[in-house]
Formats: structure tokens, sequence, C-alpha cells
């Protein structure tokens, strides 16, 4: 199993996230790319940091918001929010190159990922980009949604994922951010969620019943304020019991 986490979110007097911390207990890292979040200054300080620990490098690509965080919904044109992509992906890449790594894995960020995920002119436009950049990158996507088939068959490697600090409905969507239960703080729960996930391919719903989720990465949010306290407590259940956490992608 994988585990990720939102890195290189801070930007200017603004910091968000404590990522030397998290880049001690994640395997990848999905690093802003200066549209939703994150300055060059601050991206290049974490590229250095992960290539020091050995933690995969994804390209985290949003909406250009940097006031709404990339959490808003936009109507971006697919000719220009193809260009959008391949600009994140290459600016991250050149930094990440100068750091002594590179990109190796792309994921969508907040309301860009939450759109894609059901398909449509957004999710053709950024499957483009990606092939446009480079096709062998991998999409990191919600498991269950219309997008892992979709994506797979215009010829993309797909990975699927589960987050760790979510709440699920009964058909395996996410629980809205604008309803109670949408983001999960205990860490304890939260790690024996993902551990019986990893063994049983399972998760709970908010109303009890238990989700199909076939899912090779597990996400942690790096802006929940207890991220750090919920990634090390799922892996310290993770090493013991047994359960492997390694990159999906390989840099």
């Amino acid at each position: 199993m994988d585990l990720n986490s939102d890195m290189g979110e801070s930007f200017g007097a603004w910091a968000m996230g404590d990522d030397a911390v998290m880049l001690d207990i994640v395997s990848s890292a999905n690093i802003a790319c200066g549209f939703h979040a994150g300055d060059p200054a601050g991206m290049l300080d974490t590229l250095r940091a992960a290539a020091a620990r050995g933690v995969a490098v994804g390209a985290h690509v949003g909406y250009r918001d940097l006031a709404g965080f990339g959490r808003r919904p936009m109507d971006v044109p697919p000719r220009e929010l193809t260009a959008d992509v391949i600009y994140q992906i290459g600016a991250l890449d050149g930094l990440a190159r100068a750091a002594g790594t590179r990109v190796t894995y792309v994921k969508p960020h907040g309301a860009l990922y939450n759109t894609i995920a059901q398909g449509g002119a957004q999710a053709d436009a950024v499957i483009a980009a990606i092939r446009a950049y480079d096709a062998t990158l991998p999409l990191l996507a919600l498991a269950g949604s219309p997008l892992v088939a979709h994506a797979r068959a215009a010829g993309l490697t797909v990975v699927a994922e589960a987050f760790a600090d979510r709440g699920y409905q009964p058909d395996g969507q996410l629980v809205s951010r604008r309803d109670p239960g949408a983001v999960l703080h205990d860490p304890d729960l939260i790690a024996a969620r993902m551990l019986r996930l990893a063994r049983d391919g399972v998760i709970e719903a908010q109303d009890g019943s238990l989700v199909p989720i076939e899912a090779q990465s597990i996400c942690v949010h790096g802006d929940n304020p207890g991220a750090v306290a919920i990634a090390r407590r799922l892996r310290a259940v993770f090493d013991a019991e047994g359960v492997a956490l390694t990159p999906f992608a390989k840099g």
C-alpha cells in the first residue's frame, strides 16, 4: 500500500502543513504547483526534502484559484484547462529535477479532482494534458469513480486511492465537506478503518454499511490540523500489522 499526502502548499508568509515531518511518514508526496497553493521557493524546499528521503513526488494540479485554495468549482474551457495542467506539471517537474528528483505521477486537487471524478469534458482535458506531457505518468484518482475506467480507456495508468480522513457515503462517494462527518479526526479510528481497507478492501460508510473499495494508495490531507498525528498513527499500525508502505511510482 502507498500512503500519500498533499504538500508544498505554503504561500509566502502563509504556512500550511508540516511537510518536513510528513515526509518522514508518507511514501508519496502530492506537491502543489502554484495554482491552488504553493510558491516556487517553498515547492523547491519540499522537493529537496522529498528527494533526500526517497519519497515519490507527484504534481498536485488544480484550478487557478489561490483565494479559494482550489476548492471552488470553475467552468474552465477544456483547451485552457489542458494548457493549465501541462504548465503546472512542467513547472513542478523543472523544480523537481533541480532538486535531484522528478515528477512520477499526477494527482488533481480539490474541486478539479471532484469534478473530473465523474468524467466529462474537464476529465478529458486533464487526460489530454498528461498524455501530452508524459503519457507514462500515472493518474491518482478516486477509487470507484467513473474516471478510473475512463482514463484507463484513454491509455493512462490509473492508481485508485482512498481517503483516510474523509467520511464515505454508502455509494462509495465522499461525504461533501458541507455536511457533518465529512472530515474525520480520531487517529485511532482512522488507522483502524485503513487497516481494514488494506486487509479486506472495505470502508465503513456513514450509515454503518461496508463499501467495497479497491485502492492502491491512501491519502491523508496535509491541511487537516491533525494530519501528522493521523499519518503517524496510521503508519505505526500498518508497521505493527505487517502492511508495507511503498510508493506506487518510482523516481
